[in-house]
């Protein structure tokens, strides 16, 4: 099957109606192989203890400079790809992540590690700002929370593959094996995007992106209330993807090649939910519900089921897979809905902007959430996870509260008029 000519997708008024589909699958490889990339290490960890010697808190400092360099990479890739060409700049992103994946595979200490999982969030923190904003360049309002949703799937597919594939390769190939290969497939990616990707404004008028200043985002409570959503719930599935494998290694006696199952087993349900949950926003959009109404029913629901999370520690393992499954599929249809918010409410000029200036509250709250993590398992070693699975549990909730009291209405706004 051949992508089709870029002119033939606009067939319905301004709209295209076969390409931004097409659109849609590169952004889902790469998000996919953005998280491959960067949840690698994780994966490894019972591997890379021995060689590493490291504690807790100094794998979650290890994990905490990624989150520093992602933090400061999405705002930097937000103003770029607000200003520049997003198909020029979006492949640099996935180069320079995939270059720094495979660097990962030289390094003999932990210097050298950090080194590279600074350059890895430098290059990653390009994927959401750009995707986000190419959502919301080629689809209508109706649909831009399901393709949100289904570009997004693509983190739970390389979590549903990771597990399997990972330990094979380093068992199999060694360690470091197990960055090369899904890093060679990035640098295929980035040669597809420049030769596929065209954006449908430089198709039909050949015009440049209106320049608005960071301080005029910040000027209204609609973006602070995307920066308290993110801050908040960011570092709950940053959790997921860090802690997890030592979770079932500590807790529950299951090494990797035992644990990888459950894993699979955790992000093939939320594979399959998360999808689902971005589905819903937009069908009761469809039914002729307002926006407002549709996204904030859709996220009060998806916080309410990350709530049973609390109870993992109580519960088997299968029924902790359930539970951690429900809670991550939760996550990802929020995360959708709130990304989807931006492109309600901001005008595409400014869309990957707002989505990186939150994308690096996300990213700060993920970067100090791993060393608190840390330095609770190695002080509560008995109820650390406990503590922190109730954490996960609630922070939703009370994101939600900032989020509907900054932002009662998701309603296009005014750069010119709103202010705080």
């Amino acid at each position: 099957m051949s992508i089709p000519p870029i002119s033939s997708a606009l067939t319905v008024g301004d709209r295209p109606q076969s390409f931004r589909w097409w659109v849609c699958a590169l952004l889902f490889a790469a998000t996919l192989l953005n998280y491959m990339d960067r949840q690698i290490l994780s994966l490894l960890k019972p591997i890379l203890d021995d060689q590493f010697q490291w504690t807790n808190w100094q794998f979650g400092m290890v994990n905490s400079v990624f989150q520093g360099a992602y933090a400061f990479a999405l705002v930097f890739w937000g103003w770029v790809m607000d200003r520049r060409s997003l198909r020029i700049t979006f492949a640099m992103a996935i180069v320079i992540w995939s270059l720094a994946a495979m660097g990962h595979a030289l390094v003999a200490g932990l210097a050298g590690l950090l080194t590279m999982r600074f350059l890895l969030g430098l290059g990653e923190g390009g994927g959401f700002p750009g995707a986000i904003k190419a959502v919301g360049e080629w689809f209508p309002t109706r649909e831009r929370s399901l393709a949100t949703s289904m570009f997004n799937s693509g983190s739970n597919v390389a979590s549903v593959l990771a597990p399997a594939v990972v330990p094979w390769i380093a068992l199999t190939w060694g360690w470091p094996a197990s960055f090369v290969a899904p890093a060679s497939l990035g640098l295929v990616l980035a040669v597809v995007w420049l030769a596929c990707y065209r954006p449908p404004a430089a198709i039909k008028t050949g015009g440049t992106a209106k320049k608005l200043p960071w301080r005029q985002l910040l000027g209204i409570r609609q973006t602070w209330a995307f920066i308290a959503a993110k801050f908040l719930t960011d570092p709950v599935w940053w959790f997921l993807l860090i802690w997890l494998p030592d979770y079932f290694n500590k807790t529950r006696g299951l090494p990797l090649k035992e644990s990888w199952v459950y894993l699979v087993g955790i992000y093939g349900i939320i594979t399959v939910l998360s999808v689902a949950g971005g589905w819903v926003t937009g069908f009761l959009i469809s039914r002729g519900w307002p926006v407002t109404r549709a996204r904030k029913a859709g996220m009060l629901g998806f916080a309410l089921l990350v709530v049973p999370i609390c109870f993992v520690s109580f519960a088997g393992d299968w029924v902790a897979v359930l539970l951690i499954g429900l809670a991550g599929a939760a996550h990802q249809a929020w995360s959708a809905t709130l990304f989807t918010t931006v492109s309600d409410v901001f005008p595409d000029d400014a869309v990957a902007s707002v989505v990186g200036i939150g994308g690096m509250a996300g990213a700060i709250g993920g970067m100090l959430f791993p060393l608190a993590c840390g330095l609770i398992l190695d002080l509560y070693p008995a109820t650390g996870y406990a503590i922190l699975f109730s954490a996960c549990g609630l922070a939703y909730l009370v994101a939600f509260g900032f989020n509907h009291f900054l932002s009662p209405s998701f309603e296009p706004v005014n750069l010119r008029k709103q202010t705080l």
